[in-house]
Order: C-alpha cells, then sequence, then structure tokens
C-alpha cells in the first residue's frame, strides 16, 4: 500500500451488481459512472458494467462524458447537466447524448448542431414532482414543440423522454404513482407533438428493483451499481446486492494511556479506564464526516472499536480496548457485509453505518472519500 489509506474496488461486485439487476428488471440498464463513479473510477466501472450487461451509461456533466470517450469508450452515454453557454460541440462530435430540460438549452445546443452541420441527439427531461431539473408542466409542451420543430429541420434527433423519481426509496410511498401519472402525461404530450422517443426511462435504483410500473425501456442505476440497498439495509438486503469498495488502512502509532487521558482537539473525550489508542492515518480530507463522533467504528483486530475524539483532516484515533495492536496492523474503515454474519456487527461496519452515523446518504460517504485515497481495482484486467 503506496498510499496511506487505500479504497479497493472489486470490480466483479460491479458486474455482479449489473447481472443481479437485470434479472429483476427486463429492460435496457444505464451504469450511473458520474461524480467518478461514485468515487470508485469512472472509467473501470464503465467498463465493468458494460461487460456485464449494462448498456447505456450516465454522467452529469460534459467533462465526465468526455472522459470517457477519452479512455476508448463508446457505449452509448447520456449526460444531463449543463449550462446554456457550454461547449456543446465537443459533446456533440463526441457522440453524447444531451440531456435537455429548458429552451434556452434546446437552442443551445440545436445552434451548435446547425453550425458543425451534424444533428445533436437529446432526449428531453420533465420535471414529474422532484422540482429540481426538468420541463415543468408549464414549459413542457413548448419545450417539445421546439424540439420537433428542430427535429424536422435537422438540426436535433429526440432519442429519449426521461424524468427522475423523488422518493422511490420509500415504501409505499404515494408520490411515487403521482409521479407515473404525471410522466405518462408528458410522454403522452410528447407524441402528440410529432416526437416519437426510442428511449423512455425514469426509474433509479430503488424504483428499478421494487416498482415495475416505473421501467419503461431502461433503469438508471446508480446506488444499486456500486452494491448498496437503496432502501437503506446495513448489508446486502433483500436484493443480494454486493457492495464493492472496501475502504482500509494501517495502524501508524499505538499508545497506552491512563485512565482520564484527553484524546484529540478539545479535548471531547477522555478515557474512562486504562486502554490503548491507535492512530489511523485518515480524516476528513480523506472522507471520514466530523460528524460521525462518538458513533463511528472501524474492523481492527477481528472485533469493531471506536473511533474516539475529534475526527482531524488526516487522521483519527481508535479505542483499542485491552487489544493487542501494533503499528502495522491492517484496519478496515468500511467494506461489505457477510450475508450470513450474526450479530451484523461481526463483519466491518457498511457504507450504510457511516452514512447513518453522520447523518448522511451513502452517496456522500462514498463520493467523500479522498484523492488521497489510493484506488486499487481488481479484476481490471478481467474487464478491460
Amino acid at each position: 500500500m503506496s498510499a496511506l489509506a487505500e479504497a479497493v474496488i472489486d470490480l466483479g461486485a460491479i458486474a455482479d451488481n449489473v447481472r443481479t439487476v437485470a434479472a429483476v428488471t427486463d429492460t435496457e440498464l444505464m451504469a450511473v459512472v458520474k461524480a467518478d463513479g461514485f468515487g470508485h473510477g469512472a472509467v473501470p466501472v464503465a467498463r465493468a458494467a458494460l461487460r456485464a450487461g449494462a448498456t447505456w451509461l450516465g454522467v452529469t456533466s460534459a467533462s465526465e462524458a468526455l472522459a470517457l470517450r477519452a479512455a476508448g469508450i463508446t457505449a452509448p452515454t447520456l449526460s444531463w447537466l449543463h449550462r446554456p453557454n457550454d461547449d456543446f460541440d465537443k459533446l456533440i462530435n463526441a457522440g453524447v447524448d444531451v440531456g435537455v430540460s429548458t429552451i434556452t438549452h434546446l437552442h443551445a445546443v440545436a445552434d451548435a448542431a446547425l453550425r458543425l452541420g451534424v444533428p445533436v441527439t437529446v432526449q428531453l427531461k420533465a420535471d414529474t414532482g422532484l422540482t429540481r431539473n426538468g420541463a415543468g408542466r408549464d414549459d413542457w409542451p413548448d419545450l417539445v414543440t421546439w424540439a420537433r420543430k428542430y427535429e424536422v429541420e435537422g438540426a436535433v434527433r429526440v432519442r429519449g423522454v426521461w424524468s427522475h423519481l423523488a422518493d422511490a426509496d420509500v415504501p409505499g410511498t404515494p408520490g411515487l404513482a403521482r409521479q407515473v401519472r404525471t410522466f405518462s402525461e408528458a410522454l403522452h404530450i410528447a407524441r402528440g407533438a410529432g416526437l416519437d422517443p426510442d428511449l423512455v426511462h425514469l426509474a433509479n435504483s430503488a424504483a428499478a428493483l421494487s416498482a415495475p410500473r416505473t421501467r419503461f425501456d431502461l433503469c438508471r442505476i446508480g446506488l444499486a451499481l456500486y452494491g448498496v440497498d437503496p432502501f437503506g439495509a446495513i448489508g446486502p438486503g433483500a436484493f443480494g446486492l454486493r457492495a464493492a469498495l472496501t475502504l482500509r488502512t494501517t495502524v501508524v502509532n499505538v499508545k497506552r494511556v491512563a485512565a482520564g487521558t484527553g484524546v484529540s482537539y478539545g479535548p471531547e473525550y477522555v478515557t474512562s479506564a486504562p486502554t490503548t489508542l491507535a492512530l489511523l492515518p485518515l480524516g476528513y480530507a480523506d472522507g471520514l464526516p466530523r460528524a460521525t463522533e462518538g458513533r463511528a467504528e472501524v474492523w481492527l483486530g477481528g472485533r469493531r472499536c471506536p473511533v474516539v475524539g475529534r475526527i482531524a483532516m488526516d487522521q483519527c484515533v481508535v479505542d483499542a480496548g485491552d487489544l493487542p495492536v501494533t503499528i502495522g496492523d491492517p484496519v478496515v474503515v468500511l467494506g461489505p457485509a457477510a450475508a450470513d454474519a450474526t450479530p451484523p456487527t461481526a463483519t466491518p461496519p457498511t457504507v450504510a453505518e457511516w452514512a447513518r452515523w453522520a447523518g448522511t446518504n451513502p452517496h456522500e460517504i462514498l463520493t467523500g472519500i479522498g484523492a488521497r485515497v489510493g484506488r486499487d481495482h481488481l479484476q481490471e484486467r478481467d474487464v478491460a
């Protein structure tokens, strides 16, 4: 391990998760690899997902899409968040589908296509209740009318109509049915304007796994791709997903201290008995949220040990009790949970637990793992 800590990414787990979701949905799958593949590495994850049967890749920005193309990945790719003054020429020349949510953006991409003499392929996004990106009910008719006009002129090809769900990870939510109805109405309006999209998609990971009426032609899988249950299960959950990332490091210092010893800044933690403290070279700059103080645990010496005191920028302290800890001992900060672990705490903490300790979601924990943490992709040669 050349870095002080490393994230080990099991690309075999990525592939297994694609196949697991595909068996449930029976649709095309878009592997969402934005934010550097949720911190797992966009290029190796994309290759693994495509090898396993995903047919599309999804990213947020032009830079992310073009990085995939620069790596030689030619699979259909949708990029969906842009400023209207972005350089769309590069996306058009790279054959990337552009997500469009406003008439302003549509004019911009059409102008670029007319200037280049090459049609731009777009996917029109409707806002069905998330109230974020996407055209609202009042703007949608004008957007699809303009899109059809540009399509007739040869500047635009409308490949897809899509939207994003607000709370599909909440079982039984009435909002899901409302969003499906709103999306169906938007699709009806688009077809009434003369559009005939090849690709209609609404489902995210949670909906793909649990709500058949949301699946349409394609499901976009983000969290599930990385093996995290979108419904909050600590381990594999009901769907048997395999967590792909293990964050690990080693002990860099050990101290045997007396009762009454203050630990880290403040100190806000004082030992209540003689104990062994182990120093880890990971801090909030590497993705360990300060909000987890007093709750977080790591796997050391065959059991869980609490993180104590304030988490610093570069390091944190673990109370190892009477364990015979030495410098260089391996530590798992988070990793996959064994499906048969009894109790669940008999394995390293999972990303879902770290998210619960921090009061956030697994997405933030995964994408927060910093650049100083090395990445080691297992089975990369098998999926390249």
